[in-house]
Protein backbone atom coordinates (compact mmCIF):
# COMPACT_ATOMS: atom_id res chain seq x y z
CA UNK A 1 0.00 0.00 0.00
CA UNK A 2 1.18 3.51 -0.81
CA UNK A 3 0.89 6.10 1.94
CA UNK A 4 -0.31 9.47 0.68
CA UNK A 5 0.15 12.55 2.84
CA UNK A 6 -2.45 14.81 1.26
CA UNK A 7 -1.89 18.50 2.05
CA UNK A 8 -3.82 21.63 1.22
CA UNK A 9 -1.63 24.59 0.27
CA UNK A 10 -0.98 27.35 2.82
CA UNK A 11 -3.14 30.44 3.02
CA UNK A 12 -2.96 32.82 0.07
CA UNK A 13 -3.68 36.51 -0.27
CA UNK A 14 -6.95 35.60 -2.04
CA UNK A 15 -7.92 33.08 0.67
CA UNK A 16 -7.60 35.85 3.24
CA UNK A 17 -9.74 38.17 1.07
CA UNK A 18 -12.35 35.43 0.40
CA UNK A 19 -11.72 35.53 -3.33
CA UNK A 20 -12.41 32.35 -5.32
CA UNK A 21 -9.09 31.42 -6.93
CA UNK A 22 -9.90 28.33 -8.94
CA UNK A 23 -7.09 27.70 -11.40
CA UNK A 24 -5.29 31.04 -11.08
CA UNK A 25 -1.74 30.74 -9.71
CA UNK A 26 -2.20 32.43 -6.32
CA UNK A 27 0.57 33.22 -3.87
CA UNK A 28 1.09 32.39 -0.22
CA UNK A 29 0.79 35.26 2.21
CA UNK A 30 2.87 35.48 5.42
CA UNK A 31 0.41 33.23 7.28
CA UNK A 32 0.55 30.67 4.46
CA UNK A 33 4.35 30.60 4.51
CA UNK A 34 4.31 30.04 8.28
CA UNK A 35 1.70 27.28 7.86
CA UNK A 36 3.89 25.53 5.27
CA UNK A 37 6.93 25.89 7.54
CA UNK A 38 4.96 24.30 10.38
CA UNK A 39 4.10 21.31 8.17
CA UNK A 40 7.76 21.15 7.07
CA UNK A 41 8.88 21.02 10.70
CA UNK A 42 6.28 18.41 11.64
CA UNK A 43 7.12 16.24 8.61
CA UNK A 44 10.91 16.55 8.66
CA UNK A 45 11.43 13.21 10.41
CA UNK A 46 8.91 11.36 8.20
CA UNK A 47 10.51 9.42 5.36
CA UNK A 48 9.14 10.61 2.03
CA UNK A 49 9.94 9.02 -1.31
CA UNK A 50 8.38 11.78 -3.40
CA UNK A 51 6.70 15.16 -3.20
CA UNK A 52 4.05 16.03 -5.77
CA UNK A 53 2.12 19.28 -6.14
CA UNK A 54 -0.54 20.86 -8.28
CA UNK A 55 1.06 22.93 -11.03
CA UNK A 56 -0.44 26.10 -9.52
CA UNK A 57 2.06 28.37 -7.78
CA UNK A 58 0.43 28.37 -4.34
CA UNK A 59 0.78 24.59 -4.13
CA UNK A 60 4.30 24.59 -5.55
CA UNK A 61 5.35 27.19 -2.94
CA UNK A 62 3.90 25.08 -0.15
CA UNK A 63 5.49 21.88 -1.47
CA UNK A 64 8.94 23.45 -1.87
CA UNK A 65 8.91 24.66 1.73
CA UNK A 66 7.89 21.21 2.98
CA UNK A 67 10.49 19.53 0.72
CA UNK A 68 13.47 21.49 2.12
CA UNK A 69 14.67 18.98 4.77
CA UNK A 70 13.96 16.02 2.48
CA UNK A 71 16.06 17.37 -0.37
CA UNK A 72 13.46 16.16 -2.83
CA UNK A 73 12.49 17.80 -6.09
CA UNK A 74 8.83 18.77 -6.33
CA UNK A 75 7.06 17.07 -9.22
CA UNK A 76 4.04 18.99 -10.52
CA UNK A 77 0.86 17.73 -12.14
CA UNK A 78 -2.24 19.44 -13.54
CA UNK A 79 -4.30 16.53 -12.17
CA UNK A 80 -4.14 18.22 -8.73
CA UNK A 81 -5.26 21.65 -9.95
CA UNK A 82 -8.15 23.22 -8.10
CA UNK A 83 -11.62 23.05 -9.56
CA UNK A 84 -12.12 25.40 -12.48
CA UNK A 85 -14.71 27.88 -11.26
CA UNK A 86 -15.26 29.41 -14.70
CA UNK A 87 -16.89 32.84 -14.51
CA UNK A 88 -16.91 32.64 -10.69
CA UNK A 89 -13.09 32.80 -10.68
CA UNK A 90 -11.87 35.97 -8.99
CA UNK A 91 -15.23 36.72 -7.38
CA UNK A 92 -15.78 37.60 -3.72
CA UNK A 93 -17.18 34.37 -2.26
CA UNK A 94 -19.99 35.92 -0.14
CA UNK A 95 -21.31 37.68 -3.28
CA UNK A 96 -21.82 34.42 -5.21
CA UNK A 97 -23.30 32.18 -2.50
CA UNK A 98 -26.88 32.39 -3.81
CA UNK A 99 -26.09 32.96 -7.48
CA UNK A 100 -26.85 30.52 -10.26
CA UNK A 101 -23.70 28.70 -11.29
CA UNK A 102 -22.22 29.56 -14.68
CA UNK A 103 -22.19 26.79 -17.27
CA UNK A 104 -18.40 26.92 -17.46
CA UNK A 105 -17.77 25.70 -13.87
CA UNK A 106 -15.95 22.34 -13.96
CA UNK A 107 -18.45 19.55 -13.32
CA UNK A 108 -18.13 17.26 -10.31
CA UNK A 109 -17.88 14.16 -12.52
CA UNK A 110 -14.96 15.74 -14.40
CA UNK A 111 -13.29 16.82 -11.14
CA UNK A 112 -13.70 13.34 -9.67
CA UNK A 113 -12.28 11.81 -12.86
CA UNK A 114 -9.16 13.98 -12.48
CA UNK A 115 -8.93 12.87 -8.84
CA UNK A 116 -9.20 9.24 -9.93
CA UNK A 117 -6.46 9.75 -12.52
CA UNK A 118 -4.27 11.34 -9.85
CA UNK A 119 -4.72 8.34 -7.52
CA UNK A 120 -3.95 5.97 -10.39
CA UNK A 121 -0.81 7.98 -11.21
CA UNK A 122 0.39 7.80 -7.58
CA UNK A 123 -0.30 4.05 -7.36
CA UNK A 124 1.57 3.38 -10.60
CA UNK A 125 4.54 5.67 -10.03
CA UNK A 126 5.04 5.12 -6.29
CA UNK A 127 3.88 1.62 -5.30
CA UNK A 128 4.51 0.82 -1.63
CA UNK A 129 6.09 4.25 -1.10
CA UNK A 130 5.37 7.36 0.96
CA UNK A 131 4.28 10.37 -1.06
CA UNK A 132 3.35 13.88 0.05
CA UNK A 133 1.00 15.68 -2.34
CA UNK A 134 0.00 19.35 -2.11
CA UNK A 135 -3.31 20.22 -3.68
CA UNK A 136 -6.28 22.48 -3.02
CA UNK A 137 -9.44 22.45 -0.96
CA UNK A 138 -11.94 21.10 -3.49
CA UNK A 139 -9.69 18.81 -5.50
CA UNK A 140 -8.43 17.29 -2.23
CA UNK A 141 -12.06 16.62 -1.29
CA UNK A 142 -12.49 14.91 -4.65
CA UNK A 143 -9.41 12.72 -4.09
CA UNK A 144 -10.77 11.63 -0.71
CA UNK A 145 -14.29 11.10 -2.06
CA UNK A 146 -13.03 8.87 -4.87
CA UNK A 147 -10.74 6.93 -2.53
CA UNK A 148 -13.46 6.35 0.08
CA UNK A 149 -16.31 5.96 -2.44
CA UNK A 150 -18.21 8.85 -0.83
CA UNK A 151 -20.03 11.88 -2.14
CA UNK A 152 -18.10 15.16 -2.13
CA UNK A 153 -20.36 16.64 0.57
CA UNK A 154 -19.52 13.71 2.84
CA UNK A 155 -15.84 14.69 2.96
CA UNK A 156 -14.86 17.47 5.35
CA UNK A 157 -13.08 20.39 3.69
CA UNK A 158 -9.41 20.68 4.57
CA UNK A 159 -8.06 23.83 6.19
CA UNK A 160 -4.98 25.55 4.79
CA UNK A 161 -1.84 23.45 5.33
CA UNK A 162 -3.82 20.58 6.84
CA UNK A 163 -2.34 17.10 6.32
CA UNK A 164 -4.43 13.94 5.95
CA UNK A 165 -2.82 10.52 5.77
CA UNK A 166 -4.41 8.14 3.28
CA UNK A 167 -3.63 4.57 2.32
CA UNK A 168 -4.05 3.95 -1.40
Amino acid sequence: MTTLYLVRHGETFDNARQVLQGQVQGELNETGIKQAEKVRDEMKSVHLDAIVASDLWRSIQTARIIAEPHRLEVLTTPLLRERDWGDFTGKFIPDIRDKEWPANVESLPHLKERASQFLQFIRQQYPEQQVLAVGHGIVNKAVQAVLSNKQMNEVEKMTNAEVRILGI
